[in-house]
């Protein structure tokens, strides 16, 4: 049975947000009816490569999306055929773009009121209220007013700075979008009641692209990475093509130096930075990298355990060992190009075969002939978080297993994070805090960001005591997730072979870099390495230079394909009373969302390129420098504007003026407005640096064009949008100062009107608690601390 047999979605949306979304779910055997209005979604007719797509036909990323969906025209005015469907139908997934969606009678709020028992899933830039809720924006100018254009310091000091490519911010939304359904879901079946699910893509894009920087700042007063500057050595050339490199630790780094030859290099007592340290040394670096091939380096970069990788695209992707041997890519089921499998696995069988993507109105006949749904009378039962009573083992660290597991306990489950004395989270040990410092490992505001509401226990089950008790644990859970190489619990024979027998209904979450299985298996895995052997960091810089890799999406998108992954097996075990493995490899969840890539290759044999802060989607896009001194004395200040329709560009004409210049030409088309782009940028940059950003956001969105300001991640929680939505809270915690935490990027009608309800665990916190509560008496308990099974503080390194 699949998890979702039987679910009833609607679908309302328009573009890739909405239609991924929809597409996690019809995956999963729900039964998704996309509604269209007469002219049909514009991704029928969209290519990012501009490709013609003829007449009647659809295009290749809309076959992808809308794989095993069914479709139904209706006119907008057909109110009570509408109102039918969504009598028979479980959720709603709402955006605008589509005449249907923006009729007054079917806008969220609309759709609610007429019918309670739905779930409405909402999906729009800034959310359903709020000052911006009526702004226009896209994806890219989004990404400006999130932080994640300057980010983690993405791009050359002396060039203007990079967003992400493949408009990832659009992808990763509708990845929230279905997580926040089934959450939903979860929290309202079988009531009769549905709720509204309010998703703000700035919010999701905030999570993705920058790295708790309002955290990190307001904690320390200082930036995580100041200025900008290239990763080291990222990617690089070698004698025979490109190849990526990364040094995410000082150890990484001394690694390199040996690597290459330069042990004069390596220096313990100096600060660390891949952008700093390692950066001022690219010159000399580059080099040896230009006498080697491609193969000889990842031979010598895995030997010293330096995580690396090919550079994929949309042309070798496919055909990368690794994937070839785990089958990560499928022929279209109608069309027959090459497109990814699923973004994770459930269970043991193979997935369902996916169905054509339907012809426009396909299904209409057989649903305007459909009785009436009987709908589900509504009950008394009280709504409490979505996953209240879960009880969930978290055996992740750093960024990606955290992540999926700090949404659950914000939802309400129980999460016991594991760690031990001797090899805390990798998080409590990124914040540069000096070993001398009291409870140094207590102050890292990443750590802090990520695990609010959950309980902390150390656990070193290297020891045979240890594994004695991480199996008690593991009898009382219901959900285990770990984000280890494949190997470490292989080590202590802790398989879900064994986690079945220990506990025959849980799931087990495994959420390896590379997967279970192939070449790769055993691979170091963060987050920029699988941005370059997915595609995300192809399409991320300037066409001049190799790409840079945008060392940010690659971690929570794997968390978030995790959740999402993890809330099908919940569902499948309400059904079934089964448990089940899922393994969500961090490759598989970003080859998903950078799936245009080898998509247009395979259909049209068009590779994607990189092109600075340019966009398929829009003409002109770009970044334009302010006339504003930023917050550091320099220049670094810029805006994003994005014309994505001619409308929006006789809108600019006006707001500048109708100079001659864009009138000459013929600037009405978005092909001819691509064709003179420069033209367009040389003018837009004169007019753009002799005015404050405040005043050219407030003149274009005044004008109803997409602008946003390229924001320092750090000053985020100043926007009134995310002051209005509440996306930021204040978190008091014992050690630190209270300072402001990101939230989830969407709201739910029937609240919480607070996510955090207790801040980030101290090591060991619940030691005492959580032990006990496994029936470990009180001696037993001090045998453990005694023996170094347990502890609250560092074995090395305590401080004070």
């Amino acid at each position: 049975m699949e998890p979702l047999e039987g679910y009833v979605v609607v679908d309302f949306s328009s573009g890739i947000a909405g239609a991924y979304c929809t597409k996690l779910l019809a995956d999963a055997g729900a039964k998704v009816v996309k509604v269209e209005a007469p002219e049909g979604d514009r991704l029928r007719a969209w290519s990012a490569s501009h490709t013609e797509i003829p007449s009647g036909a659809d295009g290749a990323l809309f076959g992808f999306l809308a794989c095993s969906k069914h479709s139904v025209v209706a006119d907008p005015d057909e109110i009570d055929f509408v109102d039918r469907l969504l009598a028979g139908a479980d959720t709603v997934v709402w955006s605008r773009g589509s005449r249907v969606a923006e009729h007054p009678s079917f806008t969220p709020e609309a759709i609610h009121d007429r019918h309670p028992h739905l779930t409405v899933t909402s999906i729009t830039p800034f959310g359903l209220h709020g000052p911006w809720q009526d702004r226009p924006a896209t994806e890219f100018t989004l990404q400006a007013w999130s932080g994640g254009v300057i980010g983690l310091g993405r791009g050359a000091p002396d060039r203007a700075p990079v967003h992400v490519g493949g408009r990832v911010g659009e992808w990763v939304a509708g990845a929230y979008a279905a997580a926040g359904t089934l959450a939903s879901r979860a929290r309202t079946l079988g009531t009769g009641v549905g709720e509204l699910v309010d998703l703000s893509m700035l919010e999701t894009q905030i999570l993705s692209l920058t790295y708790y920087s309002v955290a990190f700042y307001e904690a320390l007063g200082r930036l995580m990475r100041p200025g900008r500057g290239l990763m080291v050595p990222g990617v690089a050339s070698a004698r025979d093509g490109m190849v990526a490199v990364g040094c995410g630790t000082a150890q990484q780094w001394f690694d390199l130096c040996a690597m290459i030859g330069h042990p004069e290099w390596i220096d313990e007592s100096a600060p660390f930075s891949i952008s700093g340290r390692a950066g001022d040394l690219a010159s000399e670096i580059a080099p040896w990298f230009a006498e080697h091939t491609v193969e000889e380096i990842r031979e010598l970069a895995t030997a010293f355990r330096i995580p690396n990788s090919l550079v994929a695209n949309g042309e070798n992707i496919a055909e990368m060992e690794q994937y070839r041997a785990r089958g990560s890519f499928v022929a279209n089921p109608r069309d027959g190009y090459t497109q990814p499998g699923p973004p994770y696995r459930l269970g043991s069988e193979q997935p369902p075969a996916l169905r054509p993507a339907p012809r426009l109105d396909e299904h209409g006949e057989q649903y305007r002939a459909a009785p009436p749904a009987p709908r589900q009378a509504a009950s008394d039962t009280a709504k409490g978080l979505p996953f209240t009573g879960l009880r969930v083992l978290d055996m992740t660290a750093f960024w990606a297993g955290p992540s999926c597991t700090h949404l659950l306990a914000m939802l309400g489950a129980e999460v016991i994070h594991i760690e031990s004395t001797t090899r805390p989270d990798g998080a409590r040990l990124i914040a540069g805090i000096p070993l001398n410092v009291d409870q140094w490992w207590e102050r890292s505001p990443i750590f802090s960001s990520l695990n609010t509401n959950k309980k902390s226990v150390t656990l070193d089950f290297r020891s045979e005591r240890g594994v004695e008790v991480l199996h008690r644990l593991i009898q009382s859970c219901d959900v285990i997730v770990e984000n280890y190489t494949p190997r470490v619990l292989e080590q202590i024979g802790l398989d879900y072979e064994k986690v079945r027998a220990l506990r025959p209904d849980a799931i087990m979450v495994r959420m390896p870099g590379f997967g279970l299985d192939g070449p790769w298996r055993d691979n170091p895995a963060f987050a920029y390495i699988i941005e370059d052997a997915s595609g995300l960091t192809w399409l991320t810089g300037h066409p001049d230079q190799n790409p840079v890799e945008p060392y940010s999406i690659g971690d929570p998108n794997a968390g978030l394909h995790a959740l999402n992954a993890l809330l099908l097996a919940l569902e499948h075990r309400r059904r079934t009373g089964d448990g089940m493995l899922v393994e969500a490899a961090m490759a598989d969840a970003a080859m998903n969302v950078a799936a245009e890539q080898v998509i247009e290759h395979s259909a049209y044999g068009q590779l994607l390129m990189r092109d600075g802060n340019r966009g398929p989607a829009a003409a002109p896009q770009n970044l334009y420098r302010t006339a504003d001194i930023d917050e550091y004395g320099g220049n670094d200040s810029w805006v994003a504007v994005a014309v994505a329709t001619d409308e929006q560009w006789s809108a600019l004409c006006d707001a500048l003026g109708r100079p001659d210049w864009a009138m000459e030409l013929e600037l009405s088309t978005a092909s001819g407005r691509r064709e003179q782009h420069d033209l367009i940028d040389k003018n837009l940059a004169v007019w753009c640096g002799q005015r404050s950003a405040g005043e050219i956001v407030q003149i274009l969105w005044d004008a109803g064009v997409p602008v946003g300001k390229v924001m320092q991640p750090h000053r985020v929680a100043e926007l009134p949008q995310l002051e209005s939505r509440g996306f930021y809270e204040y978190v008091e915690h014992p050690v630190n100062p209270t300072v402001r935490h990101s939230t989830v990027p969407f709201t739910l009608s029937d609240g919480p009107e607070r996510w955090h309800t207790r801040h980030a665990p101290l090591l060991g916190e619940h030691n005492q608690e959580v032990l006990a509560g496994l029936g470990l008496s009180a001696a037993e308990i001090a045998a453990l601390e005694n023996d170094g099974v347990i502890g609250q503080a560092p074995a090395m390194g305590r401080g004070k």
